[in-house]
């Protein structure tokens, strides 16, 4: 069977229902299921989306509507399938075992069916299902257990974020919290790539996935994954995060990890950023204060297994490019956005297939230069932290 590239980002959240239902209440209400589908499909080019709140009973009634009426289909490989995009059915979950702190998971089902029969189970064991990233009461494993026994993909969180993951508060190793061998993948957050995963040879069998985490429509495909597949469907990624019959991840596209806005260490009482070590931090290198939030790149440095300056990146691991989203483009506003898409049809495209000519020709040389270096990795970048996102700060 011949196999193709298509671009998925498989962490998108839904703000509220088309009736008004509050989902994820720090996203924007116009991320409905339906909106997101549409936004992937026409105008971001994203061939694959996983919408990680589908465990809400609210969502699934949306879904069985669109279904009902015919303007979108369910795959017999799993998944829906909206125009260009297949919807992939996720959840996010924290869990907080004893003795660790939370940390996010991601549990991706193949069906409608089987998503809403873990519904039924969830209700038991936490206090409201239709609500986004709810703790649920039971161990970590016992979930896991739960997702892998209905056919289902378990994935870590944003692994190395201070809030609210595996490394970055849960433990100082995955092991602690989950059996390794039903780990589908690992997803690395925007403060971190490839070769700072590298720092923990736990991490060394698994895939990584670079995935948006995206609260708004414009943020959908901030980071996203090139998978090698027959087809768009949920068996299919499985296999390729398997690694099997020719699957695979093929490439990561990942915004620079000092864009995102936990990289380095922060200093909430002096509002500093501290970016001029590279070696983990105890107190505020300005102020002295102990009223820090760790950074990723510290937290790595603080817990890995391998030196400073080692770090082993698997030979079988796919290529990991930088990707300055189109936001982050100084001078880049929706009019000249909206004219870009109009002649390139997707975000995609413009991305990856426009030349600087095409792009200079419609929205002027210096976003066609700007667009053209962020390609290189070669604009000059401010880090973030303290859950303030990085800047791009000149070419």
């Amino acid at each position: 069977m011949e196999l193709n590239r298509f671009y998925a980002d498989l962490h998108i959240h839904i703000g509220r229902t088309e009736e008004g239902q509050a989902v994820k209440i720090s996203s924007s209400k116009d991320l409905t299921f339906y909106n997101i589908a549409h936004e992937a499909s026409e105008r971001k080019g994203m061939e694959m989306v996983g919408i990680v709140d589908c465990q809400s009973p609210a969502v699934q009634r949306e879904m069985m509507h669109y279904l009902d009426k015919g303007e979108m289909e369910e795959l017999a490989g799993g998944g829906i399938r909206y125009h260009r995009t297949t919807v992939i059915l996720g959840c996010e979950i924290e869990v907080r075992d004893p003795g660790m702190g939370p940390a996010h998971l991601l549990a991706y089902l193949p069906t409608l069916d089987v998503m809403q029969d873990f519904t039924e189970w969830l209700s038991k064991h936490m206090k409201n299902v239709n609500l986004s990233s709810q703790r649920i009461y039971v161990p970590a494993r016992v979930l896991q257990a739960e997702v892998v026994g209905r056919g289902g993909l378990l994935v870590p969180a944003h692994a190395f974020t201070p809030h609210k993951s595996v490394y970055g508060s849960g433990s100082t190793r995955m092991e602690h919290l989950l059996d390794l061998e039903h780990i589908a993948g690992v997803e690395l957050g925007l403060s971190a790539d490839t070769e700072m995963a590298g720092y923990i040879s736990e991490l060394d069998c698994f895939p990584i996935l670079t995935n948006s985490d995206a609260h708004s429509l414009a943020k959908i495909g901030r980071e996203y994954n090139v998978l090698q597949l027959a087809e768009p469907t949920f068996e299919e990624l499985r296999k390729a995060l398997s690694n099997r019959e020719g699957r695979a991840v093929a490439a990561n596209y990942g915004l620079n990890p000092r864009l995102g806005k936990y990289h380095r260490t922060y200093c909430s009482h002096c509002s500093s950023i501290l970016d001029e070590e590279d070696t983990a931090v105890e107190l505020c290198l300005y102020c002295g204060s102990q009223r820090i939030v760790r950074g990723v790149v510290d937290r790595i440095i603080a817990i890995g297994d391998r030196p400073k300056g080692q770090p082993c990146v698997p030979a079988h691991r796919p290529p990991y490019y930088y990707q300055v989203p189109l936001q982050y483009i100084p001078g880049l506003g929706p009019k000249k956005l909206n004219a870009l898409l109009e002649r390139f049809g997707t975000e995609m495209n413009l991305l990856h297939k426009a030349s600087r000519a095409e792009l200079a020709e419609t929205a002027g040389a210096e976003i066609a230069d700007y667009i053209v270096l962020a390609r290189s990795g070669l604009l000059t970048l401010q880090s973030g932290g303290g859950g303030h996102y990085g800047k791009v700060t000149g070419k």
